[in-house]
């Protein structure tokens, strides 16, 4: 069974789940409660034993070393499709999306500013281990570990180029969510990263219907545009971007020289195939290009300072969203405005501890207000660096001298290896005899049609074109 066969299998199979999970949110009617109704004992399930939460740190750790391997060092796309699907069974559906590295990062936020606190070791353990990865050897952990991009990779059929100067906007988004999550969580806030997974609804086959909804549309973009969420909105992602860029080893097209014959150019779904440069600069156009970077320097600091101006007033608007202070809230306008619930109602009830407890809770959120409007200083200080270095980084010209993925960019998916004529000299699936005579006449197959043929024959009669070089 091709791997083709295997993705439109997975998409029925996964729709068919879904739609039954969506239609059954609604299967009974909520429950009509009388004034003497009480509230039932809250049933707390037992933690999974150590030796399970373990086995998720080993399987992760082997799964890491094995997308490596078979990324680097294999350069095998079946192994990785292999690895993919298992990741999505194991930490997708069997594990139910959790723990995840995604939002590991909110763990650790929440420890630093709360002593009362202490980050488990297993979520320590997601959190580190993937970014260790990808300083040394890329994002492995995106390549075929992480059950979210699995998914959008598997459901991959018709990739849609995304315009580059769209590309570059909407690669902001991953580190606005980032940014927003860390300080939500720093706060006590909420776990917005968690709350708004669009993907463990999915695995759980169960959530809100918004959620739910969510998910699906986001599985369905994934069958025309590669990796939405992990491009533009997965904010671990953003971090392994970061790192990344500075990894030792990393995913080539070719293991040994690059012919720049540029079959692999629309190879990759993610944009992060990079093009040799055009040769030396105009001295004019560089001298404007040096003129505006060296604006830009000068205004990155304005940039920060506006925009964090700007989430100051959201930050104070955000503190609602603090239970403490949501909770005075709901206080305060009940004083005004009374209204008559019932007497053991869970809005009767809530405002009853609100009253019992008011000389501990006023105090508690005037400082959580405080916390909030800090946190969107801070935050709006985040989002006008990233923008500003955004900018200043497409002002930088960078010297490349073959087709190569981006450090940062690249899933390390392996699907450029079936691109590349030398590559498939190396593994034998086309005789290298065909590539010299290739290379003698200044002629190159023609896309995946002439890979395939350098596959069936030694002769490149019928499968050449003059080169676009």
């Amino acid at each position: 069974m091709t791997i083709r066969r295997l993705r439109f299998a997975l998409f029925w199979l996964l729709a068919l789940l879904w739609s039954g999970a969506a239609l059954a949110q609604q299967r009974f009617p909520p429950p009509e409660f009388e004034s003497n109704y009480r509230l039932p004992g809250i049933t707390i399930l037992p933690p999974r034993a150590d030796w399970l939460e373990y086995l998720d740190v080993a399987v992760l750790v082997t799964t890491l070393g094995l997308a490596t391997w078979l990324a680097l060092k294999q350069r095998s796309r079946q192994g990785i499709f292999g690895l993919s699907l298992f990741s999505l069974l194991y930490f997708g559906f069997y594990r139910q999306g959790c723990i995840c590295a995604i939002g590991a990062p909110q763990n650790v936020a929440y420890a630093l500013f709360n002593p009362g606190y202490t980050v488990p070791l297993v979520a320590l353990a997601f959190f580190l281990l993937p970014l260790v990865f990808a300083l040394f050897v890329g994002r492995s952990f995106c390549a075929a570990v992480c059950p979210h991009g699995a998914l959008q990779d598997l459901m991959l059929l018709r990739p849609v180029k995304v315009p580059p100067w769209l590309e570059q906007a909407l690669g902001i988004l991953p580190y606005v969510y980032l940014g927003a999550g860390v300080l939500f969580a720093a706060t006590g806030s909420a776990f917005l990263i968690c709350r708004y997974d669009p993907f463990v609804p999915l695995f759980r086959l169960s959530g809100s219907m918004t959620m739910l909804l969510a998910g699906g549309a986001f599985v369905l973009t994934a069958m025309f545009v590669g990796r939405p969420y992990c491009r533009f909105l997965c904010p671990y992602g953003a971090l392994l971007k970061l790192a990344s860029a500075f990894s030792k080893w990393r995913v080539r097209v070719t293991p040994d020289f690059c012919t720049q014959c540029r079959l692999c150019e629309h190879s990759c779904p993610f944009g992060a195939l990079r093009e040799p440069s055009a040769g030396a600069a105009d001295p004019q156009m560089l001298a404007v290009e040096r003129k505006r970077l060296a604006w830009e320097l000068l205004l990155l600091p304005l940039f920060v300072v506006g925009i964090g101006w700007m989430g100051s007033n959201l930050g104070t608007a955000a503190a609602k969203l603090h239970p403490t202070v949501g909770l005075m809230e709901r206080y305060l306008q009940y004083q005004k405005h009374p209204v008559p619930y019932p007497p053991q109602s869970p809005e009767a009830l809530e405002l009853k501890r609100a009253e019992d407890n008011l000389k501990e809770l006023l105090p508690r959120a005037t400082a959580a207000r405080r916390q909030s409007a800090l946190a969107g200083w801070l935050l709006g200080g985040w989002v006008g660096l990233v923008v500003g270095l955004k900018l200043i980084s497409l002002s930088i010209r960078r010297a490349r001298t073959d087709y190569e993925p981006d450090r940062g960019a690249c899933f390390a998916c392996g699907r450029c290896f079936e691109y590349c004529p030398n590559e498939l000299v190396r593994r034998g699936l086309m005789p290298a005899s065909a590539l010299k005579e290739a290379e003698h006449a200044g002629l190159q197959p023609t896309g995946t049609a002439g890979v395939r043929a350098h596959q069936e024959s030694p002769s490149l009669s019928g499968s050449v074109a003059p080169t676009g070089k």
